[in-house]
């Protein structure tokens, strides 16, 4: 069985959803992060991807009091990324409730801080962010390119101890055009073991079955199910 992660992505303390990952393509989709945390719970989710917009963009976390009222008023597994770059910022999210951090510029930045952060914490708590555009990764906020190449990425990663993946096509994102599914499979091919969860593209409940078909472990999404194109009820049935 997949697992269901819905999203809430964070802009000035509102839930909002961006097109490819950029900031003049905003849609506003609530102006209270912690009622739309509430309904999923109430129907039936146990894990909430929380991304923090204004602390990928600014390069330091900055929603923390967003996460810390989910996490003190639902009972919901947060994982929660997005301007996580020091010590600082790691120590602030898990104190405001994070049970789990992904970590996707400071791996590609700097790799030591990130190896240090896997072993001081562990592979249950700490969740690579492999956001790739042509299979390349892409840093702070998307709003960079790096020049690694995914695959040799992942590969470094989990041989360091990594076991779960965000990964996120950012040409897809936003886009409700279906996941980039022939990616994953090639990831769960290389690593079949690893903890894959694929973000990006969602468009239907039908995309969940396929991700589910292939494989994949887990799936974010957020936009599909703003839009009503998913509904909780069907999530509840899945």
């Amino acid at each position: 069985m997949i697992e269901l992660i819905p999203a809430i992505d964070i802009i000035d303390g509102k839930c909002v959803r961006l097109s490819q990952g950029d900031y003049n393509r905003k849609k506003v989709y609530g102006t209270n992060p912690v009622e739309v945390a509430r309904e999923f719970e109430a129907h039936g989710i146990r894990r909430l991807h929380l991304v923090d917009l204004d602390g990928a963009a600014s390069h330091h976390i900055v929603n923390y009091h967003t996460l810390e009222a989910i996490a003190t008023q639902t009972s919901l597994v947060i994982d929660f990324g997005g301007g996580v770059k020091s010590d600082d910022d790691l120590r602030i999210a898990f104190e405001s409730g994070a049970h789990m951090v992904t970590g996707g510029s400071i791996a590609v930045t700097n790799p030591p801080q990130f190896e240090r952060w896997l072993s001081l914490y562990g592979a249950d708590k700490l969740i690579l962010g492999a956001d790739v555009k042509d299979k390349k990764i892409a840093v702070h906020g998307w709003k960079e390119a790096s020049e690694q190449e995914l695959m040799p990425f992942l590969d470094t990663y989990i041989n360091k101890g990594v076991t779960q993946v965000v990964c996120t096509d950012i040409r897809l994102d936003g886009m409700l055009q279906g996941p980039s599914t022939a990616l994953y499979k090639e990831i769960l091919e290389r690593h079949p073991r690893l903890y894959l969860i694929a973000s990006g593209g969602v468009s239907s409940f039908d995309d969940l079955l396929t991700l589910q078909a292939a494989g994949v472990p887990a799936v974010i999404f957020g936009k599909a199910l703003y839009e009503g194109r998913i509904t909780l009820q069907q999530l509840a049935n899945l």
